[in-house]
């Protein structure tokens, strides 16, 4: 189930916000201009589906939002805990950055831990299965996979270079709950 905790930026130790709810996530995201959205499959994922089935079975909603926000390209990212690169991966999300372009994913199975932040407070969002999650461009952000990262995503682009990051260079990320 999805989750969300919020903290004042200056203290990782107690979360002014703790939810389950979706409805409550959604709109305390909302208020800071962060997309939560649930998707449902048109068809249903035989376990293994290749990419085209992945995006095939989430069409509809795939190119609504790219119509809606100038998206040009969709792929998706699949993680396994027996990775080879799975701790090289992960550490490269794991520092604060932001990027030019919105950060839009749907999990289509699994679950991460994005962590947004924004008017002194830190939002951390465990999004799972059905999940979409959309980080407005230019916003301070980081996100962990885990130790043994197990998730499928879809991930829409404008830049057709694909994920860019420009990091910030602070430390706030070490200072906060990773995703175990």
């Amino acid at each position: 189930m999805s989750e969300l905790k919020v903290f004042d930026e200056g203290d990782a130790s107690r979360a002014q916000v703790d939810t389950r709810d979706f409805e409550t996530i959604r709109r305390e995201l909302g208020a800071v201009g962060i997309r939560f959205e649930r998707w449902e499959a048109r068809q249903p994922l035989k376990p293994g589906a290749s990419q085209a089935e992945i995006l095939e079975a989430y069409q509809d909603s795939v190119e609504r939002l790219k119509k809606e926000r100038g998206f040009k390209t969709a792929d998706v990212l699949s993680m396994a805990p027996d990775h080879p690169d799975k701790a090289a991966l992960r550490n490269k999300f794991l520092n604060e950055h932001t990027h030019s372009e919105d950060e839009v994913r749907f999990f289509v199975e699994g679950q991460g831990l994005f962590t947004i932040h924004k008017a002194g407070r830190v939002f951390n969002v465990l999004c799972e299965k059905g999940d979409l999650i959309g980080v407005p461009d230019g916003t301070p952000h980081w996100f962990d996979m885990g130790p043994q990262p197990r998730f499928t995503a879809i991930r829409l682009f404008t830049n057709t270079e694909g994920w860019v990051a420009h990091h910030t260079g602070s430390d706030i990320a070490s200072r906060f709950p990773r995703f175990e």
